[in-house]
């Protein structure tokens, strides 16, 4: 993933570009997203962007990981297992309750119907998530608060469908209490359990 060349963009440049295509992303959505609507709103050629990114779904992802990568789950190491699912579980909720969680809710859609966004996504953005979660469970057992045979992916296939439903579908506020009650009262017994 990534560029199609080894010419680089100045840094400058590149950020405008992936900031148009999140707002071109966002007043369109990604089935109606033409990169030469992207090129216009950048102020650049279309032909750019084909020289450094092999397309669409490419583009969205990049644009997508880039703005992530100050609005998303940081790596946190609270000393505790609790803690650390604390942290996460707030980031996620900043996530999808944030500019962010628009445009991924679309794109998510999207997957649905575009193979290679759908690649894109889960080789780029989702694999980050999935580093920072499984070192999160690994510092965890190395403590001795989950057994080693803890199945990793109770997290990822639970917290996130949870606060989905909560937020998109049921239209609940989400708050310190409910988080805490998502830690204390499901994901660690279930990740505790022997």
């Amino acid at each position: 993933m990534g560029t199609t060349t080894t010419l680089k963009l100045d840094p400058e440049r590149e950020q405008a570009i992936l900031h148009a295509t999140l707002e071109v992303l966002a007043d369109t959505g990604y089935d109606a997203l033409r990169l030469d609507a992207v090129a216009a709103h950048a102020k650049a050629s279309k032909a750019t962007l084909y020289r450094h990114w092999t397309g669409k779904a490419d583009l969205v992802v990049a644009a997508v990981k880039c703005y992530e990568q100050t609005d998303l789950i940081e790596e946190t190491d609270t000393g505790s297992l609790r803690g650390d699912l604390l942290a996460i579980l707030h980031a996620i909720t900043d996530t999808m309750t944030g500019p962010t969680g628009q445009i991924m809710t679309g794109v998510m859609i999207a997957m649905q119907r575009d193979s290679d966004l759908a690649d894109a996504v889960r080789t780029s953005i989702l694999e980050d998530r999935q580093h920072i979660i499984h070192r999160m469970l690994d510092r965890a057992i190395a403590r001795g608060e989950l057994p080693a045979d803890t199945d990793t992916a109770i997290f990822e296939e639970i917290a996130p469908a949870v606060l989905f439903t909560r937020i998109f579908i049921q239209g609940q506020p989400m708050d310190q209490a409910y988080l805490t009650r998502l830690a204390d009262n499901i994901l660690i017994p279930l990740m505790t359990r022997r």
